[in-house]
């Protein structure tokens, strides 16, 4: 797999993730900070019925590119996994749809997001989820301790992709899936004009292109991969759904 990887640091994105944390407790409206286009990232890309389920600021939180709950098609019972929780938007909605039968966990490195998605659940009355900290590289949960793992465009900010597809096979059950949102690089972009692209839209630093994305999770020992383009994010930058299952 291709080093697209950004210099960007683990600190500057914990930095960036802290400070939309701090300015969505005190926001009524969506924090995008990946693209001046409302359409493109944030809480646009759900339904009206989805956001009206949800704390106001759980929602002004979303960071994401897509929505990863209706990706994965959830189930009653399932348990999940969200890498990369953020404010919990996608944690509560993943909680909902699985019920009280099943359960989700977030994982954040961000205290501030951490302390947010606990208030949001609270506010939520959601008993079926717990946030965990710890970062998306090393996963604190056990092996095939988990039926699904959904994550929102946080995968392609890691600085070490192939050790993240290796969690996700690793906490996923024999014949579980993964159902994610991402942004990810046509193929004829080469790392530099990647990275170019990261630096004006700072979300989208060290994407995978779709070759690399696919022979990643192949590599990682999933099956069935599919990874379906929905918008442009950027020029020759695509918002995708990624769909695999665990071999």
């Amino acid at each position: 797999m291709t080093d697209t990887t950004d210099p960007t640091t683990l600190e500057d994105v914990r930095d960036r993730y802290a400070t939309a944390a701090t300015e969505a407790a005190g926001s009524c409206c969506s924090i995008d900070c990946c693209s001046d286009d409302a359409q493109d990232f944030g809480t646009a890309l759900y339904s009206a019925e989805d956001i009206a389920t949800l704390p106001t600021k759980a929602a002004a939180a979303s960071l994401g590119c897509g929505n990863p709950t209706a990706v994965a098609e959830l189930r009653e019972g399932e348990r999940v996994l969200d890498l990369g929780s953020g404010g919990g938007i996608d944690a509560l909605l993943s909680a909902t749809r699985v019920g009280p039968t099943g359960f989700v966990y977030g994982l954040d490195m961000t205290d501030e997001m951490l302390h947010l998605a606990r208030k949001n659940q609270t506010e939520a009355g959601a008993t079926n989820v717990e946030f965990l900290k710890g970062v998306i590289e090393d996963v604190p949960l056990e092996d095939h301790s988990v039926d699904v793992v959904i994550s929102n465009c946080v995968i392609n900010l890691s600085l070490d992709k192939p050790k993240v597809l290796a969690e996700m096979a690793r906490v996923l059950r024999p014949g579980g899936r993964i159902g994610i949102t991402d942004v990810v690089a046509e193929n004829h972009l080469s790392p530099d004009d990647r990275r170019e692209r990261g630096e004006w839209v700072g979300c989208i630093a060290g994407a995978l292109s779709f070759d690399e994305y696919e022979q990643g999770l192949t590599a990682a020992g999933f099956v069935d991969v599919t990874l379906t383009p929905t918008h442009e994010v950027a020029d020759g930058m695509q918002s995708a759904i990624i769909r695999a299952t665990r071999s």
